[in-house]
């Protein structure tokens, strides 16, 4: 090129990232990470090897970025209903916003129908057009598939939260390890029962959910491995409606008046608890999902043996870790750690 071109002209090299600090470094992204952000745990002749990679590289962290860059937007978009669980998600991701705004992000929450594929395939391809991420459960559906990767062809990243979407573009999941769940589930309620035989039964929210569809397989399988002895009698989908849940546990109930266990995969977990104790069956053994007032009401008073649960405030932590990731040009998930299923007692309450 001349040398005669004006500067300004010039293209702008891109930003280094986080990987190139790593392989001038020699060393991990995650050792990268935890220099650049001044956590612990890297030794002294490391972090000078690192810094001096990202200096050669002029490796600019997102905390060095002008003030006046515009805001990070993102939008989480969460299923409407009686899901305690997703309430308490929305409301936190609300309250986050001063912290947040803080660190110049802007997010904010947005209520789906539930299990509508078309209404949320929209609201994405709505929030697209303004903002810089989008959050979102997702629904196991063609429409929500299409809408997701026309986003990734625009420049927009997805992110699933809780449930996942196969076959689409999205950047990253911030989830359980769903079947693993629904075996600790099979597990738990198989060891509560005992060396009998036994007949236990599962409520879904939908099977739709992807996370729903693979809890139920992983606790289906821990039965057929290690328990065949305990027959799963049936599965009914409950919308995470509280007042369904209730008329399917009865109807259960009902069919199987010697039941021993029940699995609520979603929400919904008062319905189940408010049969239980109508019909006078503290015999069942119930396990379900979420940390919850109810879910902790249904635990103290005996209802409700064990919740699966996972942390909210760190899944939305992750999340705009993962958007604030891809703006400064690191890998998506760099530095985060996935998220760990927690197994919640009367006796080990929080």
């Amino acid at each position: 090129m001349s040398s005669d071109v004006p500067p300004s002209s010039l293209e702008r090299p891109a930003l280094a990232r986080l990987p190139d600090v790593a392989r001038r470094a020699g060393v991990s992204t995650a050792t990268v990470d935890r220099v650049l952000n001044g956590r612990p745990g890297v030794r002294p002749v490391t972090v000078q090897r690192v810094l001096k990679a990202a200096t050669e590289l002029n490796y600019v962290l997102e905390s060095d970025l002008p003030a006046a860059l515009a805001p990070l937007r993102l939008v989480f978009l969460l299923p409407a209903g009686t899901n305690r669980f997703l309430a308490l998600l929305g409301r936190l991701i609300a309250a986050s916003g001063p912290d947040l705004a803080e660190r110049n992000i802007q997010a904010r929450v947005e209520f789906i129908k539930s299990f509508s594929p078309e209404l949320l395939a929209r609201a994405l391809t709505q929030h697209g057009r303004n903002a810089d991420g989008i959050a979102f459960m997702a629904l196991e559906h063609p429409a929500v598939r299409e809408a997701v990767n026309a986003l990734a062809d625009k420049g927009v990243p997805t992110v699933t939260l809780i449930s996942d979407l196969g076959g689409a573009r999205r950047v990253a999941c911030v989830g359980l390890d769903n079947r693993s769940a629904g075996r600790t589930a099979g597990y738990l309620i198989a060891r509560f029962i005992g060396a009998r035989k036994a007949k236990v039964a599962m409520i879904a929210g939908s099977l739709s959910y992807r996370a729903h569809e693979e809890r139920e397989m992983g606790f289906l399988h821990l039965f057929e491995e290690m328990f065949p002895q305990i027959e799963v009698v049936g599965l009914r989908e409950g919308q995470d409606d509280e007042a369904r849940n209730y008329r399917q546990t009865r109807q259960f109930l009902a069919q199987h008046p010697d039941l021993a266990g029940l699995y609520n995969i979603g929400g919904g977990a008062a319905g189940v608890g408010k049969a239980l104790r109508d019909m006078r069956r503290s015999d069942v053994v119930f396990v379900g999902h979420g940390l919850t007032p109810d879910t902790r009401a249904l635990l103290l008073d005996g209802t409700m043996d064990a919740v699966i649960t996972q942390n909210p405030e760190s899944a939305i932590a992750s999340c705009v870790a993962i958007f604030s990731n891809l703006r400064a040009g690191r890998e998506a998930t760099a530095g985060i750690a996935p998220p760990r299923i927690d197994i919640v007692l009367r006796e080990n309450l929080p």
